[in-house]
């Protein structure tokens, strides 16, 4: 009996969800200061998809750079800029403090990894207003609603015969998405056309969101061009995220919607929605269209 029960409670441990601060998000983003302002990284191969590696982790591994380099603890604005494609490996980043204030300071970094002679090559680089989400007062005027899509129960994962991204499997593995049915006809070659793309958000270990974890929520999702008809790789070329409120705990809604696809180039406007029908990010991210088969 004694046995059972000490099997039982181990493998409660091993189901219970991961907390935020001890998930294998935190530690795939964890950075390790060098020197003032320096911080040396591993890129982990566990977040890329078709080889390269996702733009949101990327962005939240320098958002946690930039908060510990910076005397505000959470991000309110982060723009980035993706010069060339990460890989999975070693990484520095380098960042600097660019203005700091009573309630705000400002500050940038730049992710270098190295070419096969040893050369820094830049990866990706960030201008970020960080703030204290918890200052902000309470008054909400907006005519923002929550996306309007089925239930969690009734949306499509991997377990219900939901399709993954072609030529990924990584990322995929770390995300619990159920995506609404009325966006996944690109998975039975019966894309819309809409260019939309809604789903249920949260990491596959149970880490509940986090200011720092919206950063990569807001390019997690398959992109809208498989709903335009297009599939492979849809490379970002620069993402703006705004933080607005700090997530309450429980999965996320998101939505995202491009309505524009010219010269090569489109738009995804997203949206994060918290179990609290709040407006918690929202981002626009330019990307290079995948080319028509």
């Amino acid at each position: 009996m004694a046995q059972a029960a000490t099997e039982a409670v181990t493998g409660a441990a091993r189901t219970a969800p991961a907390t935020i601060g001890d998930s294998e998000f935190d530690r795939d983003t964890a950075v390790t200061p060098r020197e003032e302002g320096v911080y040396d990284a591993e890129l982990s191969a566990g977040w890329t998809i078709i080889h390269a590696v996702n733009g949101g982790y990327l962005l939240a591994l320098l958002g946690r750079a930039l908060g510990e380099a910076l005397p505000h603890p959470d991000p309110f604005s982060v723009s980035a800029h993706y010069l060339t494609a990460s890989v999975p490996g070693p990484a520095v980043i380098r960042t600097q403090t660019v203005r700091t204030g009573r309630t705000l300071s400002t500050g940038q970094a730049s992710l270098f990894q190295y070419a096969e002679d040893g050369s820094e090559v830049e990866r990706i680089r960030v201008l970020a207003t960080y703030g204290d989400l918890d200052t902000l007062p309470d008054d909400v005027r907006t005519t923002a609603l929550p996306p309007a899509m089925p239930d969690r129960d009734h949306c499509l994962g991997p377990s219900d015969g939901a399709p993954r991204i072609p030529g990924s499997s990584a990322i995929t593995d770390r995300l619990d998405i159920k995506l609404d049915p009325a966006t996944v006809g690109w998975a039975i070659g019966a894309p819309s056309g809409k260019g939309e793309m809604r789903g249920w958000f949260g990491l596959a270990d149970g880490r509940d969101a986090d200011p720092l974890s919206l950063l990569l929520t807001v390019d997690a999702l398959p992109p809208t061009s498989f709903e335009l008809g297009l599939t492979g790789w849809t490379p970002t070329v620069e993402l703006t995220t705004h933080i607005r409120c700090r997530p309450a705990p429980g999965p996320l809604r998101v939505a995202i919607t491009t309505r524009n696809l010219a010269g090569g180039f489109l738009e995804e406007d997203a949206e994060v929605w918290d179990s609290a029908d709040r407006l918690v990010a929202q981002s626009r991210q330019l990307a290079k269209a995948p080319r028509a088969a």
